[in-house]
């Protein structure tokens, strides 16, 4: 990771107690207008800081919120690709992380170095990555996409266009299957999307036969097959809040339920279980690493902060500028 450390112990965070005493929430809210700090939040968060975001949202959303923020400091409480895409969009700004732990299973997957030699093996291919994705691999794309708009910016290329996409081939082939298209996956998956288990959801479908399932593009073909209907975050939060059914299974991290159940509480949401039969739910162990703990230390010592080069930033914001200007387009 292209991050500072600073003096954090070689834990990825600031190891300070917190009094016991301490309003937490009030401090956070009076820090941020000392600073002029704002604090940017991911769907999967625990509820307590969902609650206290100036902005809560999906990937797109939460980079076009900080390509255009006037904040000087961006907390972001998310994983580290996301504050990695904060800092590329606005280098100026500074971007913390409550921990520099939180990582993505799927960025992972798709290492830089062994990334560069498969491009090199299809030179006529244009690269469309997926934001889950390092700041080294947005620099090797030509193209940035979100679940929200993968459709809409894979059909921004002409049909014989020759198309490498990575890293999540489950994304990948949901797509193919919407556009047609025949894109070279790359082998890259979500721990959390691969979990679902289609047989318990099946079973609690059977139990609760009036109920939806609805899923993230992320999940393996036969969940998304199984499923009533398929979108990203933002996408299946608004499918709730619009369709007149009263009862879901949702196929997707569990940390958005809190905003579903926030918005639609008379509506009634089920965690799709996971192959695991240890646990009734499936979670995303990196988005759990930042605390509000964490989010206060991170917001007072301004630590640990995102760091990267110039020359990354410029190579990496290429292709994310592009993903934001074709969306826009209508």
């Amino acid at each position: 990771m292209n991050s500072e450390s600073f003096d954090l112990k070689n834990k990825g965070y600031l190891d300070i107690n917190v009094p016991e005493n301490t309003d937490v929430v009030k401090e956070i809210d009076r820090l941020k207008r000392e600073k002029n700090a704002i604090i940017l939040a991911h769907y999967y968060q625990e509820s307590g800081i969902q609650d206290i975001a100036d902005y809560l949202g999906d990937s797109l959303g939460l980079s076009q919120k900080a390509s255009r923020t006037d904040a000087d400091i961006i907390v972001f409480a998310g994983v580290h690709f996301m504050a990695e895409t904060a800092k590329i969009l606005s280098p100026q700004k500074k971007v913390v992380l409550p921990d520099l732990n939180a990582g993505c299973s799927l960025a992972e997957s798709a290492p830089a170095d062994l990334f560069a030699e498969f491009r090199k093996k299809h030179p006529d291919h244009v690269v469309i990555s997926y934001v889950n994705t390092s700041a080294e691999i947005k620099a090797l794309s030509d193209v940035c996409c979100t679940s929200s708009n993968a459709v809409k910016i894979v059909e921004s290329f002409p049909k014989d266009q020759n198309i490498i996409f990575a890293p999540d081939k489950n994304l990948g082939n949901y797509i193919n299957s919407k556009t047609g298209r025949e894109m070279l996956l790359w082998d890259g998956a979500c721990h959390v999307h691969e979990q679902f288990s289609l047989e318990k959801i099946l079973e609690i479908k059977e139990n609760r036969p009036g109920s939806k399932v609805i899923a993230h593009p992320e999940c393996e073909k036969p969940v998304i097959i199984a499923s009533d209907f398929v979108g990203s975050t933002s996408h299946l939060l608004n499918f709730v809040k619009e369709d007149a059914n009263s009862e879901y299974i949702v196929a997707t991290e569990w940390g958005i339920l809190h905003e579903m159940r926030r918005q639609v509480p008379e509506k009634h949401f089920i965690p799709a279980p996971p192959k695991d039969s240890t646990c009734a739910c499936s979670g995303c162990s990196y988005m759990k690493l930042n605390t509000l703990n964490k989010l206060y230390i991170a917001l007072k010592y301004e630590k640990p902060e995102i760091s990267i080069s110039n020359d990354l930033i410029e190579k990496a914001r290429k292709p994310i500028e592009k993903m934001l200007e074709i969306s826009k387009k209508q």
